[in-house]
């Protein structure tokens, strides 16, 4: 058997690689994981409901599972939203197969304008303030079937009994539609563990930075990739945006192969690097029982 050499594959079978290694990572997770997404919002909520209450913040495994999740990304980044969330892969999927049809169709695919994109993408914030102000004063209870991720995660269970989910089931509807038109819409400007990640302190090792002397004059390849629209900042930068969800679109994308975490020596191992972050954000869920 032939053993194969990443380091001397060319960018082309790189990409290839990663686009595949990216699919399965998400498929596995969404097949075999797929509630810690609504195990670390649980947390959320119960950290709000019980301060509202006036009641002991006890370390629940919904709190475990938050507090993991935010020290991961704090490390890594938002690698959980870009592999391992069951939400943001049913909407990559969703994304994807619009994509494709319009592609048969020989039809353009509809897309929200990048002035409109940057206006909504302060939406998850207020989402996020709505359920802590609802579950602060013990309101939130009282909502049950408007979550449209617990539809999703009951439907995905195989739990149909949706009749009191209306509501739910119509907003996750309109999410659906907006997940085709737009990549990363719920991730963007809805979810509001999306707001949490965005406002941690994500430490700059992994970060994605890029070489900018080294780009082709009037190259923006890598802001066009990239879900969240956002501009790499430069590889002498500390600075890391939030909103990154750590897909590397962007690293395939450069022709030049300018971008690169931000300990340069792992330059070249990006691939490694993502079996490596997946594994141990498995090891983690495993240890914490999800």
């Amino acid at each position: 058997m032939k053993k194969i050499n990443i380091h001397k594959l060319s960018a082309k079978d790189k990409k290839k690689i990663h686009t595949w290694l990216r699919a399965f990572i998400q498929l596995l997770y969404f097949l075999f994981l797929p509630s810690a997404y609504t195990a670390a919002f649980s947390g959320v909520k119960y950290i709000f409901t019980q301060i509202g209450a006036g009641e002991k913040v006890g370390i629940t495994s919904f709190v475990s599972v938050l507090i993991v999740l935010c020290l991961y990304t704090i490390l890594f980044g938002r690698f959980f939203c870009g592999f391992a969330c069951a939400f943001g892969s049913f909407g990559d999927a969703v994304h994807a197969l619009y994509i494709k049809i319009c592609k048969k169709l020989k039809k353009k695919p509809v897309k929200i304008s990048d002035t409109w994109a940057a206006r909504l993408s302060s939406l998850k914030y207020v989402v996020l303030a709505v359920i802590v102000v609802m579950c602060f004063t013990g309101v939130y209870s009282k909502t049950q079937g408007y979550s449209p991720w617990d539809v999703f995660s009951m439907i995905h269970a195989g739990n149909f009994k949706l009749n009191n989910y209306i509501v739910g089931i119509v907003l996750l509807i309109l999410l659906v539609v907006g997940m085709a038109i737009q990549e990363r819409f719920f991730c963007r400007f809805f979810c509001p563990m999306g707001a949490v990640f965005s406002i941690l302190p994500i430490l700059p090792f992994f970060a994605l930075y890029r070489e900018r002397e080294n780009c082709i004059r009037g190259c923006s390849g890598c802001t066009k990739k990239c879900p969240s629209g956002i501009e790499i900042p430069d590889v002498d930068s500390t600075e890391v945006n939030g909103e990154c969800f750590q897909c590397q679109k962007c690293i395939d994308t450069c022709p030049k192969g300018n971008i690169h975490c931000g300990i340069q020596e792992l330059r070249g191992n990006e691939i490694l690097f993502t079996l490596f972050r997946a594994v141990v954000l498995l090891g983690l869920f495993l240890w914490l029982g999800i």
